[in-house]
């Protein structure tokens, strides 16, 4: 079992930046790939971005890429996600997700196995 812990979400003003985290608990995730979604009100989850614990480069949606960084740091089981440039239309809630990994990188929620509890992003104009 994977326990994730989200956590670094709040009530920011455009232009600001977020640097959400992701704890991890439980068994040994390296062979696991971890990705960030996020949901806003009344609309589906949205991929982001994932990034395989083993390595490799991390893969984004076009609709991020430039503006959202996913790092891992290995000894602290942490996995991030970095948002830069923030508009309201980026407020949702955050959510990390882990699935093992396989030889395609998946991109739809219902993929992934583990969930957190998420974190909620406020942008203001």
């Amino acid at each position: 079992q994977v326990q994730l812990v989200e956590s670094g979400g709040g009530l920011v003003q455009a232009g600001a930046s977020l640097r959400l985290s992701c704890g991890i608990s439980g068994r040994t995730i390296s062979g696991y790939d971890m990705g960030w979604f996020r949901q806003a009100p009344g609309k589906e989850r949205e991929f982001l971005a994932v990034i395989r614990w083993s390595g490799g480069n991390p893969y984004y949606a076009d609709s991020v890429k430039g503006r959202f960084t996913i790092s891992r740091d290995n000894a602290k089981n942490t996995v991030y996600l970095q948002i830069n440039s923030l508009k309201p239309e980026d407020t949702a809630v955050y959510y990390c997700a882990a699935r093992r990994t396989t030889i395609t990188i998946m991109t739809r929620a219902t993929r992934y196995d583990y969930w957190g509890q998420g974190t909620q992003v406020t942008v203001s104009s």
